[in-house]
């Protein structure tokens, strides 16, 4: 009796055109180097812009950190559809403009679809939202998705654990994102007690930018 193979852990991972762009490649390489997850990549035309212009890195550096790349246009794409296994969705960085999209059901791309599939499905969508100061709209945008179940995530910098490189204040969003997808990448030290001083992973395995 044959069966059939089981559904990988798959993770749609978008970037949008707000700072931060090295937030969703890092996670894009963490969850290359896991080995045991399927990453779908979307890129906002914005989001090539601010990747070029914060890293420097060509559509080809980007595009081979990922399992399957998607356009951004591509609104028949197999993650437009809630029939399509898959476990969660990352907006990294998530600009003003993708999160009032998601939020007032505005699916007018592939990545404000795959957002609206992953709500409409029950699964994880985490929104690393990144504008300061915030305006009431912004504010009232993040309330809808947080009462739709989205998961709202600031890569707000913590200094509690000490970081000693840009590399380690990274990581650690990185990895507080990734916990909230039931993934530890082991990335940063966890909190212990406030008398011991953290322990950072060996910079041998750090992921480079």
């Amino acid at each position: 009796m044959s069966h059939a193979s089981p559904t990988p852990k798959r993770l749609i991972i978008a970037i949008t055109g707000a700072t931060g762009a090295v937030f969703g490649v890092r996670l894009l390489d963490v969850l290359h180097d896991l080995g045991d997850i399927e990453t779908h990549l979307i890129v906002s035309d914005a989001g090539w812009l601010t990747i070029t212009h914060e890293m420097g890195l060509t559509k080809a550096d980007v595009k081979s950190r990922a399992s399957v790349v998607h356009s951004v246009n591509n609104i028949g794409a197999a993650i437009a559809s809630g029939s399509f296994p898959c476990d969660g969705m990352i907006v990294a960085p998530c600009s003003m403009k993708t999160l009032s999209a998601i939020a007032h059901g505005y699916s007018d791309n592939l990545i404000t679809r795959a957002a609206d599939v992953t709500l409409k499905e029950r699964r994880r969508l985490t929104l690393l939202v990144r504008e300061t100061p915030l305006s009431l709209i912004h504010l009232r945008n993040m309330t809808a998705i947080t009462e739709a179940g989205g998961v709202i995530f600031p890569p707000v910098p913590a200094f509690y654990h000490q970081p000693n490189t840009l590399d380690d204040v990274v990581n650690h969003t990185v990895a507080r994102v990734l916990d909230c997808h039931g993934i530890d990448a082991k990335l940063a030290p966890r909190w212990s007690s406030i008398n011991e001083a953290p322990e950072w992973p060996s910079a041998e395995n750090e992921p480079k930018l």
